[in-house]
């Protein structure tokens, strides 16, 4: 637990919302094994770069176990949403490597993300799961923000086969108010990597590429960050995302991968600012 003054505890207390809690609070407050990693992910530059405020709208694109979640919904507070979308149910299949009672997992999963939610904060947000392919028309045009991070990748590496990446867009757009805005973190590729590497296939885009298939769907980049930027990263066409922490991916316990991954750190990462146009 972390220690508040008098004056900020009576302003949680009169106000009766979680979002009088401060994001550096809130960010403070969660575990010691999680906060190891905002060395590499700068969770309170980037939702203060994506321009996140107490009682908005805010959509997240892969939840997964919630580590952006668990910041996102107590500083939005009670009074306001939170939404999980989700893969479509028919891209788990496509991996390649999910075994049955795993897909079914992760298409639950969806459905699960209220309860998520309310495990996280009390009073809690509303909130809603769905897949990409299905947002409820209810939230048309109602969104203020919807994020991004590091869930682009799969969703380009099967877009020539289910058009699942220029699906994500348009639903992106659809969802958000006349001035909202999406935030992207993801995995960055060198510019000048081969285009089939670098596909989203091995996790990482090119910043260019991304850029362009966001403004094609009708946004308007308006900023860019190096907040999440790593440049002891320098992936070449042999490398592939999950191979660094906190995945290690082909260590295979091997200490001196395990040691080289760690010298480098989590993935160089572009951060991108779009707004509807």
């Amino acid at each position: 637990m972390y220690k508040i003054s008098l004056i900020a505890f009576m302003l949680i207390v009169s106000s009766g919302i979680a979002s009088a809690q401060t994001l550096s609070d809130i960010i403070a407050a969660r575990s010691d094994e999680v906060k190891q990693r905002d060395v590499y992910r700068h969770p309170q530059q980037t939702i203060e770069f994506f321009q996140l405020a107490p009682e908005m709208s805010v959509a997240e694109a892969l939840p997964g176990s919630g580590w952006y979640t668990k910041i996102i919904a107590p500083y939005i507070g009670a009074k306001g949403s939170v939404h999980g979308i989700n893969y479509n149910d028919d891209m788990w299949a496509r991996f390649g490597f999910f075994s049955e009672s795993n897909i079914a997992e992760r298409i639950a999963s969806t459905a699960q993300f209220p309860k998520q939610v309310a495990d996280i904060i009390s009073p809690s947000p509303s909130a809603q799961g769905f897949t990409f392919a299905k947002p409820p028309v209810s939230l048309t045009g109602t969104v203020d923000r919807i994020l991004f991070i590091r869930a682009l990748h799969n969703l380009n590496r099967f877009e020539s086969e289910a058009g699942t990446m220029s699906q994500a867009i348009a639903t992106a757009h659809t969802l958000l108010k006349d001035d909202g805005m999406v935030g992207i973190v993801q995995h960055r590729a060198p510019e000048d990597a081969p285009e089939k590497w670098a596909d989203g296939s091995n996790g990482y885009l090119k910043q260019s590429a991304v850029i362009t298939l966001f403004e094609q769907g009708g946004f308007k980049l308006k900023a860019t960050s190096e907040i999440n930027a790593n440049p002891k990263d320098k992936p070449t066409s042999d490398d592939f995302v999950w191979r660094l922490p906190p995945s290690y991916n082909g260590a295979n316990g091997d200490p001196d991968k395990i040691k080289k991954a760690n010298a480098i750190g989590e993935s160089d990462r572009m951060t991108l600012l779009f707004v509807k146009r």
